[in-house]
C-alpha cells in the first residue's frame, strides 16, 4: 500500500490537476503537512522548510503555508513522507482511498485533501468533486444568508413605512396648526406695519429737528475747539520757552559754580603744596631773615637741577599726579594698542581699567579713560572700576575730539595730564593748557 502511494505502477502520480486547488482543500492540505511536519527530522525536510522546523503547528501553518504547499507539489519524496504520516494518523481514510471507495460520511474537503497528498488512482476527480461540492455549499450558504438578509430588510422596510406614515400624519396636523398661526401673525403684522409707518413719519420729523440742532451745536463746538487749540499751542510755546530759559540759567549757573569752586580748590591746594615744596615757615617773614647768609640745609641751584626727570621717566607721572586736584585723561585704545595690541579689544579695556583703578587708589587723582566708540559693534555692558570714569565717543565723534573737549571743559589753572602717543592729540591738549604724557610712560608706571 505504501509503494502504491509512493509512485508504484497503477497509482495516480501521473494524473495532473488542470485547475487551481480549491481554497478549502488547500487549507486542509496545509494543515495535514503542518501536522506531519513535526514527525520528520530536519534532514528529511526540504531545504526551504528547515527554517520552520521549530515552529508550533498553528504558527507553522500561518507563516509557512505557501512554502509547504509548493514543496508538497514539487518534491515527491517529501509528499511520500507526509503521506506516510497521514496513513499513520488516519489509516481508515487512507485505506478507503486506496480501495477507491472513500467513506460516504467523511467531509469532502478532508477526502480531497487526503487524496491530494496520497495521490491514489482518480485523486484528481476527488479533488475536483470536493471543490465543486465546496462551491455548491458556499453558494447554498450564501443563498441562505441572502434570503435571511432580504427578509430582515423587508421587515425593516415595513417598520420604516409605518413610522413614515405616522410621521406624515403628525406633520400634517402640525402644518394645519402652523397655517392657522401664520394667518393670525399676518393680521398682527399688517397692524404692526401700519403702526411702524406712522412711527417712521414721526421719527423723520424728530430726526430733522435733531439734525438741525446737531449742526448748530457742531459749529459751536468746532469754534470752541479751534480757540482751545490755539490757546493750548500758545500756552505750550510759553511753557517751553520758560523751561528752556530756566534750564539755561540753571545749567549755566551750575557749570560756572562748579568751575569756580574747582579752580578755588585747585588754587588753595596749590598754595598749600607750594608752601610744602618751598618749605615756607607758617609765620610771616621776620626782619632777621632778610640778612644775606648761608643757612644749613638750603638747596643750591645745582641740587635743584639734579632733581629734574626725563620725559620718559615714570616718576614724572607720579609728580604730576601729586599736584593738587590733578586730572589724568587716558586715550584708552592708544595706550592698550601700544602695550598689548595682540589681545582682543574687550580684554584690552578690562586690563587697562583694572590698572587705572589701582593708580587712582594710590594717587587720589581724578582719572578719566576715553575709548573710541567707532570700534564697537554694539553697546558695551561695562561696570566702571572704582575711581575711574569710563567714556566712549558718540557716533561721528572720535576719541581724540572727546579728549580735547574734556580738556577745554576744565578751568584754567587746574593740572590736567593727557596720556597719549598721538602727536595731534598731544599738540592739541598742550595748546589748551594740559600736560601731554606718552603712552609708554603710563604703561611703565602701571607695570
Amino acid at each position: 500500500m505504501v509503494e502504491t502511494a509512493g509512485g508504484g505502477p497503477g497509482d495516480g502520480t501521473a494524473e495532473v490537476l488542470d485547475r487551481p486547488l480549491p481554497d478549502g482543500v488547500r487549507r486542509r492540505v496545509v494543515q495535514i503537512v503542518s501536522d506531519g511536519f513535526g514527525g520528520l527530522t530536519v534532514g528529511e525536510l526540504p531545504a526551504q522548510l528547515r527554517q520552520y522546523a521549530r515552529f508550533a503547528p498553528n504558527r507553522r501553518a500561518k507563516f509557512a503555508g505557501n512554502a509547504m504547499a509548493a514543496a508538497l507539489e514539487t518534491d515527491a519524496l517529501f509528499r511520500q513522507r507526509i503521506g506516510e504520516k497521514l496513513r499513520e494518523a488516519q489509516p481508515e481514510l487512507a485505506g478507503a482511498l486506496d480501495s477507491g471507495s472513500p467513506p460516504p460520511a467523511a467531509d469532502p474537503l478532508d477526502v480531497a485533501a487526503a487524496a491530494y497528498v496520497l495521490r491514489p488512482t482518480g485523486w484528481v476527480k476527488l479533488v475536483t468533486a470536493a471543490g465543486e461540492e465546496a462551491q455548491r455549499a458556499d453558494a447554498e450558504r450564501a443563498d441562505e444568508e441572502s434570503r435571511a438578509e432580504l427578509e430582515r430588510l423587508r421587515e425593516e422596510l415595513d417598520r420604516a413605512r409605518e413610522q413614515t406614515r405616522a410621521e406624515t400624519e403628525r406633520l400634517r396636523s402640525e402644518l394645519e396648526t402652523a397655517k392657522k398661526e401664520a394667518e393670525s401673525l399676518h393680521r398682527k403684522l399688517r397692524a404692526a406695519l401700519s403702526d411702524v409707518k406712522r412711527g417712521e413719519a414721526a421719527l423723520r420729523k424728530v430726526q430733522g429737528e435733531m439734525e438741525a440742532g446737531r449742526a448748530e451745536g457742531q459749529a459751536q463746538v468746532s469754534a470752541a475747539e479751534s480757540e482751545t487749540r490755539r490757546l493750548k499751542a500758545r500756552l505750550g510755546e510759553a511753557e517751553a520757552a520758560l523751561e528752556a530759559t530756566r534750564r539755561a540759567a540753571r545749567e549755566g549757573r551750575s557749570v560756572e559754580d562748579m568751575r569756580v569752586r574747582l579752580l578755588l580748590d585747585t588754587v588753595l591746594e596749590a598754595a598749600q603744596g607750594l608752601r610744602r615744596e618751598l618749605a615756607l615757615p607758617p609765620v610771616s617773614v621776620r626782619p632777621a631773615e632778610t640778612v644775606d647768609a648761608v643757612e644749613p640745609g638750603r638747596m643750591t641751584p645745582k641740587d635743584i637741577a639734579a632733581r629734574a626727570l626725563s620725559d620718559s621717566d615714570p616718576a614724572i607721572l607720579d609728580q604730576l599726579l601729586a599736584l593738587p586736584q590733578a586730572h589724568l585723561v587716558v586715550d584708552g585704545y592708544n595706550v592698550t594698542k601700544t602695550g598689548y595690541p595682540q589681545m582682543p579689544l574687550e580684554k584690552q579695556r578690562l586690563r587697562l581699567l583694572g590698572q587705572l583703578s589701582q593708580l587712582a587708589a594710590q594717587t587720589g587723582a581724578e582719572v578719566t579713560c576715553v575709548f573710541d566708540g567707532a570700534e564697537l559693534a554694539a553697546p558695551v555692558l561695562l561696570a566702571p572700576p572704582r575711581g575711574v570714569r569710563v567714556l566712549f565717543s558718540k557716533p561721528g565723534v572720535t576719541a581724540d575730539e572727546l579728549i580735547r573737549q574734556l580738556v577745554r571743559a576744565e578751568p584754567p589753572g587746574r593740572p590736567v595730564i593727557v596720556a597719549s602717543t598721538d602727536r595731534e592729540v598731544a599738540d592739541g591738549v598742550a595748546r589748551a593748557g594740559a600736560r601731554p604724557v606718552a603712552s609708554a610712560v603710563l604703561l611703565k608706571r602701571l607695570s
